[in-house]
């Protein structure tokens, strides 16, 4: 009797400490709770909305409410950090821009997080739209003619931005380098109050979010004369690349990706990655982030975390030409 006791005492402690089986992995009863998608920018902007968007698809997928914290400050370190800090069980997720995980170690003296080491890459998810314009007084009407406008005026002209070291900033820095010219920076408060003042006349010109600028370009209050990225966006078909429209070679892409705190389990990163990969290439999702200016665009988490490391050399390089000192 107490050997059959000892043995089946035997067998019941084995069997509790075996693993689980591969079916019952961390993702397959993941989420067991509500998941905090973290939002670097205020409630209203469009990444705000991108963030609601997927947020909401991944609530009707994971059956389990999904929360849209905003955590704007710092240049975007104040929802990078709480990211960067949570538990590693995937309750935490974060809309990471270029901004934070490319541009960040460049133009900061220091981070409270290292952008490759301490976060999980779940995948990228869409790439939006900057235009360069200028006022309509301005004596160009193509490409060309406002590139040999700013040589001629070497220095004398203005350009605003959304802040010191923002994409705004970089992307007219990278232009500026690549023709040879200099300009003067304005930077402001939100690149709404920087539109505002390129429409009055009092700075010349800017690289702005296609999105906030449409309804200027399109009543005639700014010229556009071309964007900044790769391709050209079906919210204003008829207006080039930069590339395309007169200087060769020139890319800059704002991306947005979603990331986990280091440490979360590949099967959760995964199961995430898959169902957002789904839901962004439905024809109507990316009807709704065309007419926002956004292009979807999708990753798996292996190539995001091959392409962070590109991106953060390339903007390093950009910030070292222009001059900007990190604060």
């Amino acid at each position: 009797m107490k050997r059959a006791l000892a043995l089946a005492l035997t067998l019941w402690c084995g069997a509790a400490i075996i693993p689980p089986a591969r079916g019952q992995t961390a993702g397959s009863d993941y989420p067991q709770r509500a998941v905090a998608f973290l939002c670097p920018f205020p409630a209203g902007g469009g990444t705000d909305i991108l963030t609601r968007m997927l947020a909401q698809e991944l609530q009707e997928k994971l059956a389990r409410p999904v929360i849209v914290d905003n955590r704007p400050g710092a240049r975007t370190i104040v929802a990078a950090q709480a990211a960067a800090r949570a538990l590693p069980d995937g309750h935490t997720i974060l809309l990471a821009p270029v901004t934070t995980l490319a541009m960040g170690p460049s133009v900061h003296k220091s981070l409270p997080y290292d952008t490759v080491k301490d976060f999980a890459p779940i995948g990228l998810v869409a790439s939006a739209h900057f235009a360069l314009v200028a006022n309509p007084q301005v004596a160009a009407t193509t490409l060309p003619e406002l590139i040999a406008f700013i040589r001629n005026k070497d220095g004398e002209l203005s350009y605003a931005t959304s802040g010191a070291a923002t994409p705004h900033h970089l992307f007219m820095a990278m232009f500026l380098k690549m023709i040879g010219a200099k300009a003067q920076h304005v930077p402001y408060r939100g690149s709404v109050a920087a539109l505002t003042d390129v429409i009055s006349g009092q700075v010349a010109m800017m690289m702005v979010d296609l999105a906030v600028a449409m309804p200027a370009i399109h009543d005639g209050k700014v010229k556009a004369f071309g964007l900044t990225g790769t391709m050209r966006t079906k919210a204003m078909p008829d207006l080039p690349t930069i590339a395309e429209a007169g200087l060769p070679g020139y890319a800059a892409r704002p991306w947005f990706s979603v990331v986990a705190p280091a440490g979360t389990p590949q099967p959760i990163t995964d199961k995430l990655n898959q169902t957002l990969v789904a839901f962004i290439q439905r024809p109507d999702t990316q009807d709704k982030m065309n007419a926002l200016a956004i292009t979807p665009w999708t990753s798996t988490p292996d190539e995001l975390a091959r392409f962070i490391p590109a991106e953060i050399q390339k903007w390093a390089q950009v910030v070292k030409d222009a001059g900007i000192t990190p604060e």
